[in-house]
């Protein structure tokens, strides 16, 4: 087959699967449901990873090609079509063996859900689907259809649990946070519109770039502005500070979504963004720095507040934030490849995590509370054993794929010269100990230690999808079926060897050399780091001498001693730093600015328009204000018709004389 049909199969099967799970869903049942599915995504996948070996082995060149253009409007043409290069192809196979190893999972996971199971199928299809629109486009246009898509579908997976109120308020608030950085994205869009050759296919774009690189708007560059307006599209889709409240709540749907959202799709989506336009971004320094300060910023703070969770989907979930804040300081020094590295890389670690999580949860009868857990390694081996791999690459230990990419970042931020390099450098390197030190409070809190659910005072109870909450003190709880332990084995072998395996070609290969444009004389740090490169075992040998070992073993130790050792003492650490503690809780108090500033603030400005605009000037002053007037003068002008003839004829005498004065007043002036 050409190579339009193979990539027109690879995005149209996961859609195939959905429209059948979704549109004839009762009539083909759960299997019937799950079966296609994930039979879409299977072919997905395996033809994903034929083309990524394709341009492994250099059989496979870039494909850049419209599909169809749907509409031509003043000269610009919107099309559909797809650029297959060494970034995309990276893309679709993390994508979609994620979404397939999801998919199987969920079959374990949505067993006993009595309604909505072939619904939720045909949704996580759907979110694949989207997913690849978004990274085979070609241009801006289809760019933003897969970027709102995502958007669209991560709303009904997140609401999943439509009957309760806590999903709703996620679901809503996800939305709402992600159309203040679609704003400022479709801002980014139009201005690319208007300034750079007036086409949206990126080629086209890049090929302008000379054109406008010394034009001004609004004061300052064109391109800074340009890349700073699509780069707030990326803080809403990849949870940067300030727009990342949405990305917790998330985990009030289901655990499967919790890993597609998080380890693989939506959340990708803006770095990826960045990623592909790096032409644009080499060309602004200023835009570059905001990114890498944002960045630091996300990876430091939000990884505070996962070191209070008690939710064990709630830890794994704020370091995701923070993660995606390593990768955005990536971004920031130019070090696109090594952010997309540790896309790849954390998108099955962090899968890994979620799966895990969800199978402790379905070992714990539902309860997600980890203060009711403990010692689970007797009861779940296996889950046991594929989070302690998770979290070992997570906090980046040598030979563990995470350690690759996420020492790149860390030596790439130290070796650059861009201002606010310094706090960023500072930053990653503080959140490596916050790193590890969440990490094994959530490990040894669920896998050791007493077994806190026999002490347990809390209400055993059924919600409204039939799930029953917590073991009782007589229950032991069980390791899961083979459909859940399955993804999670798989998924355990690249979080171990992923980064050992692609570094090279990665980072300092020509992979992505079509992909992604670095300018080296401006932005040295990959240049740097290729000449400072020694092959995966001169990296592990020269962690050694760093301080990002030794503070990852700090974070490890510290939990260990807190939570196994003197367990007493996290809660009068608590005590003494209630100040502290107080504001982590409150997540730093933003989800209260918003919502009594941005959402009640919204409120009252549409009642004020509601009221004033609304009832007072449109309905009272323009519709029944003009009626009222009308009426006013025709009861006024109605007095004149009185019915008698002298009334009529000295009326008309009036206005003759009118009409005299008038003409003698013209003739005269």
């Amino acid at each position: 087959m050409n190579d339009m049909t193979l990539y027109l199969i690879i995005a149209l099967t996961p859609l195939a699967g959905s429209l059948l799970a979704g549109l004839f869903g009762n009539q083909i049942g759960r299997r019937g449901a799950h079966c296609a599915t994930i039979a879409g995504v299977l072919v997905s996948a395996l033809l994903s990873a034929y083309v990524l070996c394709g341009f492994i082995n250099g059989t496979r060149s870039k494909f850049d090609e419209n599909v169809y253009t749907w509409l031509t409007m003043g000269g610009t043409d919107f099309s559909v079509g797809f650029l297959v290069d060494g970034l995309t192809a990276m893309m679709m196979v993390v994508v979609t063996s994620v979404s397939l190893m999801v998919h199987i999972y969920t079959i374990g996971y949505m067993h006993d859900e009595k309604t909505g199971y072939q619904r939720f199928f045909s949704y996580i299809s759907l979110f694949t689907f989207s997913m690849l629109m978004l990274v085979m486009s070609n241009n801006f246009i289809q760019l933003f259809f897969g970027w709102e898509a995502v958007g669209l579908v991560s709303y009904l997976l997140i609401g999943f649990y439509f009957k309760r109120d806590s999903a709703i308020f996620a679901n809503l608030k996800a939305f709402l946070v992600n159309r203040v950085g679609d704003f400022g994205f479709l801002l980014g869009i139009g201005l690319v519109l208007a300034y750079f050759g007036g086409s949206l296919r990126y080629q086209d774009v890049f090929a302008n770039l000379p054109q406008v690189a010394n034009l001004s708007f609004l004061g300052t560059d064109l391109i800074t502005v340009t890349c700073l307006l699509l780069f707030v599209g990326a803080m809403g889709k990849s949870a940067q500070f300030p727009l990342h409240v949405w990305l917790p709540d998330s985990m009030e749907g289901p655990t499967p979504i919790s890993a597609l959202i998080h380890a693989a799709t939506m959340v990708t989506a803006g770095l990826f963004m960045v990623s592909r336009m790096s032409p644009m971004y080499e060309m602004s320094s200023t835009a570059l720095s905001v990114i890498m300060v944002i960045g630091a910023v996300t990876a430091l703070f939000m990884g505070f507040l996962g070191t209070i969770q008690n939710d064990i989907k709630r830890v794994i979930a704020y370091s995701t934030l923070s993660q995606l804040g390593y990768m955005t300081v990536a971004l920031g020094v130019s070090a696109y490849s090594i952010a997309m590295f540790h896309v790849m890389t954390h998108a099955f670690f962090k899968a890994l995590l979620f799966l895990a999580a969800g199978s402790v949860i379905i070992g714990m009868h539902h309860d997600q509370d980890m203060r009711n857990m403990g010692n689970l390694r007797k009861y779940m081996p296996i889950t046991w054993l594929t989070m302690l791999i998770g979290n070992l690459s997570l906090i980046g230990t040598p030979l563990f794929s995470g350690f690759y990419s996420k020492d790149s970042i860390i030596e790439a931020v130290h070796a650059s010269t861009l201002p606010g390099s310094g706090f960023a450098y500072f930053a990653v390197l503080a959140s490596v100990f916050v790193t590890a030190f969440y990490a094994f409070r959530q490990y040894f809190i669920v896998f050791h230690g007493p077994e806190r659910w026999r002490e347990a005072k809390h209400d055993h109870h059924h919600d409204d999808h039939g799930h029953h909450h917590g073991l009782s003190p007589k229950d032991n709880p069980h390791e899961s079926p083979w459909v859940v332990t399955f993804p999670l084995i798989f998924l355990a072998v690249p979080s171990v060897l992923i980064g050992a395996l692609t570094i090279e070609p990665l980072l300092y290969g020509d992979f992505l050399k079509d992909a992604v444009y670095v300018n080296h004389e401006l932005h040295p740090v990959m240049h740097t780091m290729k000449e400072e490169f020694h092959g995966i075992f001169g990296m592990v040998a020269h962690s050694v001498a760093t301080p990002v070992l030794y503070l990852a073993i700090g974070g490890v130790a510290a939990a260990w001693f807190l939570y196994v050792k003197a367990p007493h003492l996290p809660a009068r650490i608590a005590e003494k730093f209630a100040p502290v503690y107080k504001l982590l809780d409150n997540k730093y108090y933003l989800d209260v600015i918003y919502f009594n500033v941005f959402a009640k603030g919204s409120r009252a400005l549409g009642n004020f328009f509601w009221k004033v605009g609304d009832t007072a000037i449109i309905d009272n002053g323009i519709v029944n204000g003009a009626a009222k007037a009308v009426g006013c003068v025709a009861a006024q002008v109605r007095k004149a018709q009185t019915g008698f003839i002298y009334t009529y004829a000295a009326v008309m005498v009036a206005g003759v004389l009118v009409l005299v004065v008038a003409f003698f007043w013209n003739l005269w002036f």
